[in-house]
């Protein structure tokens, strides 16, 4: 279950969600809060969270609007906790999976205490750029403009800024240029959006970097592998179910089914003589052994649902729904 920002008096409770782990006291002068990333679909939303936590619960990926959760992820310093929400990238939906998508992104703006966003410095400001500065000129949430990719910027990146900055000047944003690949200023957008914090307690557990379970996790590196490898042959029409986690002392041995809507996807996702499966099988057990720690066994059958993605109850089955 969600942990929202407005919860109070939780210094010391247990919370079953973490395996009846015990939060510390905050001490004086700690701040915490929820961080929204926004922004058009692949700036680099994702590639950044990862980046601020220190690990991989993200997936990226070429292709855009690969984020389709709500994801939590969670820094903790001596001094601060900060909860990072990724949110998927907003964008005209054509779909009710779009649909859902982009309702679930706007929410995260009215949800959180400070919003990030992020767009792409190595393009001007754009239009998608602007619709989304109007919908944060109508909340109330504080905002900071990142300027992503400035390690991949041209010569001329001045003019390319300077349509960011007058946007950032229109609503008296706070602006941060960074690199979410390199790291490149990183720490000076840590510290400035610490600065927006208030005072407040451990939200989650100081070593806790998400609050995902792990078979969420999974699924997500099974789902970037066949992003990364079919491409525009079969992208966003992909679901991924986790149907079995088994732990033995030697091996986690876990059973996934992909879901796609026709039967060519799935012809595609199998490959000639399944070596187009085996290829996303064998580097997505690559990925959740790095998640684990250990040795897995890793079994891919594809499913095709039909039109899942203008079903609400296909999606409501898949784990895509408006949150609360």
């Amino acid at each position: 279950m969600p942990i929202e920002s407005q919860m109070s008096n939780i210094d010391n409770d247990i919370f079953t969600d973490f395996g009846a782990v015990m939060i510390p006291q905050a001490p004086a002068g700690f701040k915490s809060g929820f961080i929204g990333i926004i922004g058009r679909p692949n700036v680099g939303k994702s590639t950044l969270m990862n980046e601020l936590v220190g690990q991989k619960i993200a997936i990226t990926s070429p292709v855009a609007q690969t984020t389709r959760n709500r994801l939590r992820g969670i820094l903790t310093t001596e001094t601060a906790q900060l909860i990072f929400v990724d949110t998927p990238g907003i964008h005209k939906p054509h779909h009710q999976l779009g649909e859902v998508l982009v309702k679930n992104a706007k929410i995260a703006i009215e949800s959180v205490d400070v919003v990030l966003f992020v767009v792409d410095g190595t393009v001007p400001c754009g239009a998608g750029d602007r619709y989304i500065a109007e919908l944060l000129i109508n909340s109330r949430t504080p905002v900071i403009l990142g300027i992503n990719k400035i390690d991949q910027q041209p010569e001329d990146s001045q003019k390319i800024d300077e349509t960011y900055l007058q946007l950032a000047n229109t609503y008296q944003w706070q602006t941060v240029k960074f690199s979410a690949k390199s790291g490149t200023n990183l720490s000076e957008l840590q510290n400035l959006l610490i600065n927006h914090l208030d005072p407040g307690p451990f939200y989650y557990p100081p070593d806790l970097v998400t609050d995902q379970p792990e078979r969420f996790i999974m699924g997500e590196l099974i789902r970037e592998q066949i992003l990364l490898l079919t491409r525009e042959e079969v992208p966003h029409s992909v679901a991924i179910a986790i149907d079995l986690v088994e732990e033995t002392p030697k091996i986690t041995r876990v059973l996934a089914t992909i879901h796609v809507e026709r039967d060519s996807q799935k012809g595609i996702l199998i490959g000639k003589g399944g070596t187009m499966l085996k290829s996303v099988g064998s580097a997505a057990r690559e990925q959740i052994q790095k998640l684990i720690a250990g040795k897995v066994y890793l079994e891919l059958f594809v499913k095709v649902q039909p039109k899942w993605r203008h079903s609400r109850i296909r999606l409501a089955e898949l784990g895509y729904r408006v949150e609360e």
